[in-house]
């Protein structure tokens, strides 16, 4: 099966081994991975900002790189990304021959959430991960709201040797990350990302995983901080559902 990988920005850029932990689970299930030259960023940051023209040529190209490859799916490993591209890009593209384009791809059949494909798609849900730990999962909104996706992660990670699986008070309630939200209203913002880190940390887990980069780099600054000003007394490792599922310990 030939898959396009769509790891998102923050993941290309910042967090490299969690694209990398990603395509090695895609790997052992068979899935012959690329990454096409031609794909950039989805350009979501620009709509969240109000420039809908300026997202207009991000998304042509984005339609480009998958219009002109025959793959199988795409998988994006970023719930906001692809939420981006599946829902936002009907309303910006006037163009003709890109609005054909668009419905050539089918990205609504073909874009699938991480998660998702490994579950509804090819009927996976043990990996044969093992991972000694506690875990709670921060339910993103774009994953769990936009995208429908709330019972696959769950099954794969309740499905890893090891791992004791804990739920959070509102687990589905977000972040505070919000794309620009989190820069424009900083105040709000992080109250919100604290009453999350606060129920995470109810839990005595040692480990809060989730499905969406943005909102876990949110969490990890603000748990960070809570230590710091002797709000939190233990360390508590964040990270993406793919880290756990590459996992051998």
């Amino acid at each position: 099966m030939k898959v396009a990988f769509f790891p998102g920005c923050m993941v290309d850029m910042l967090y490299p081994e969690i694209g990398v932990a990603a395509v090695h689970v895609l790997e052992r299930l068979g899935c012959d991975v690329e990454m096409p030259d031609e794909q950039i960023c989805c350009g979501q940051m620009l709509l969240n900002s109000g420039y809908t023209k300026e997202l207009v040529p991000v998304a042509e190209r984005i339609i480009d790189s998958y219009y002109h490859m025959d793959y199988d799916y795409i998988v994006s490993l970023t719930g906001s990304c692809m939420s981006a591209i599946i829902d936002d890009y009907p309303l910006v593209i006037d163009d003709p021959d890109y609005k054909a384009k668009l419905d050539a791809i089918s990205l609504r059949s073909k874009l699938k959430e991480f998660t998702e494909f490994i579950v509804d798609t090819l009927g996976v849900t043990d990996l044969g991960a093992s991972f000694h730990h506690t875990v709670t999962y921060h339910k993103s909104c774009h994953v769990s709201r936009f995208l429908g996706v709330e019972d696959q992660p769950l099954q794969l990670l309740n499905a890893v040797d090891g791992l004791e699986y804990i739920e959070m008070d509102h687990a589905g309630r977000c972040c505070g990350f919000g794309g620009t939200f989190s820069i424009k209203e900083p105040e709000i913002s992080g109250a919100i990302v604290e009453e999350k880190c606060q129920t995470a940390i109810d839990t005595g887990a040692e480990v809060l995983a989730g499905g969406d980069v943005p909102c876990l780099t949110n969490i990890k600054g603000a748990l960070q901080r809570m230590r710091s000003e002797g709000k939190l007394d233990r360390d508590i490792r964040v990270m993406h559902i793919a880290e756990i599922l590459d996992a051998r310990e």
